[in-house]
């Protein structure tokens, strides 16, 4: 008999627990029971993202030689994320303008969720600028910012640790060897993690859809399918054109990475496959110096699908309102977006955050957010695999870049 494929496994699972939570919606044991499941799940992939990120970025780097190489990585790498994710804001905008979901929208027929949590969040970040997020890059102490899970302070100390190692020559190769031994060891328990995905899925979906029903999608659904359909285009015609210039299908890379859109899509969550993207686009031909800086720092700088849905929903809610967003309000929102989207990347909830440090500065209703969060789960799903796309495709484009031999034919025989 043949063996089941993952993105099979996930797929059942998926529909199980959608079933599961149609029928049993608003039964506060389908939370009691499945909950710790899909908790389990999230936190033995959370468990190994961290030692996967430093041990791939130190060998990585020892391996890239010097700072001046690295220094010309890291400056393409940032420009691509500007220019990708400054785009991704204006087809938001493009889409909210054109089929304006907002408009109409009676908020006297919407449950308002609460969303306390993120204000809480938001007060803490909100005096964030780009200078402070650069200042931040920097650890005062990287045990508290690894227990903090600070992921840009992690790369920049596995960067500068792995400059060390390249520098002492020969003196560093058990310590290399060591961090090469860590990477091989993480990935194979990240393979064994992937048997139980389809479990965790199931208990994700099942609870979410429980609590919220499908009939929430309802009263919001034209800015559900205005959000899909700019995710859809954005990976068709943005990331299509733009895999296009580098020699690759789009298609071809969505069909090397199901397994991963799947389980991404399916638990919201883009920390739940970063270490299979890694492992992934080396095995594609990827050097690991540029896969492990740059699918981390992505992680961070190129959120293509939470910028998107940032723009989307600021105008939803400015629409809502019955608020006249002029052009040099909507530049201003870009410019606003493009800021606060990096300075406090890694934040739980970032998207929500960012709107939260955000509507306040254009004149749009901060309480607008809480009509929206009860579906946020669902439009979390569609931006995380936009995410997943966008920092794959990203590998790719600067590998290209940085001069190396990449040809499509290696996802084909890979996919295959």
């Amino acid at each position: 008999m043949k063996k089941i494929s993952l993105a099979w496994q996930i797929f059942i699972g998926l529909a199980l627990g959608i079933v599961i939570g149609a029928i049993f919606y608003g039964n506060p044991h389908v939370e009691q029971y499945l909950q710790p499941i899909g908790t389990i799940f999230i936190r033995l992939i959370k468990m190994i993202v961290i030692p996967i990120i430093i041990s791939s970025l130190i060998v990585g780097v020892a391996g890239a030689g010097d700072m001046k190489s690295l220094g010309k990585l890291g400056g393409k790498t940032l420009l691509y994320f500007e220019i990708i994710t400054t785009i991704a804001i204006f087809v938001g905008l493009i889409f909210a303008n054109v089929f304006q979901p907002g408009t109409g929208v009676d908020r006297s027929h919407l449950s308002k969720t609460d969303i306390g949590a993120y204000v809480t969040t938001a007060k803490t970040t909100e005096t964030h600028s780009m200078a402070d997020t650069f200042v931040n890059i920097v650890p005062a102490n990287i045990v508290q910012s690894l227990a903090n899970g600070d992921m840009l302070a992690i790369i920049f100390f596995s960067v500068m640790f792995g400059l060390g190692i390249a520098a002492i020559g020969e003196k560093g190769a058990p310590v290399l060897n060591f961090f090469r031994g860590t990477a091989d060891a993480m990935f194979y328990v990240t393979n064994q993690i992937m048997k139980v995905a389809p479990l965790g899925v199931f208990a994700l979906i099942g609870v979410t859809v429980s609590k919220f029903g499908l009939s929430s999608l309802i009263p919001l659904g034209k800015l559900v399918l205005v959000v899909y359909g700019s995710m859809i285009f954005f990976i068709i015609v943005i990331l299509g054109v733009t895999a296009k210039l580098v020699g690759f299908n789009i298609f071809k890379l969505m069909k090397y990475l199901k397994d991963e859109l799947l389980l991404g899509y399916s638990t919201a969550s883009s920390e739940t496959v970063l270490p299979k993207i890694m492992e992934k686009m080396e095995k594609l031909g990827c050097p690991k110096a540029i896969t492990s800086f740059v699918i981390p720092t992505g992680y961070s700088f190129n959120l293509d699908g939470s910028t998107l849905y940032q723009a989307i929903a600021a105008l939803f809610i400015a629409q809502m309102y019955g608020i006249h967003m002029s052009i040099g309000h909507q530049i201003t929102l870009v410019l606003v977006l493009m800021l606060t989207s990096k300075g406090i990347a890694g934040v739980p909830g970032v998207s929500f955050v960012v709107l939260l440090a955000t509507l306040g500065s254009v004149g749009i209703p901060v309480e607008g957010l809480a009509f929206i969060a009860g579906i946020d789960r669902i439009l979390d799903m569609a931006r995380t695999a936009v995410n997943i796309v966008g920092n794959s495709l990203a590998t790719i484009v600067i590998t290209k870049w940085e001069g190396h031999k990449l040809t499509e034919e290696s996802i084909e025989n890979k996919a295959a």
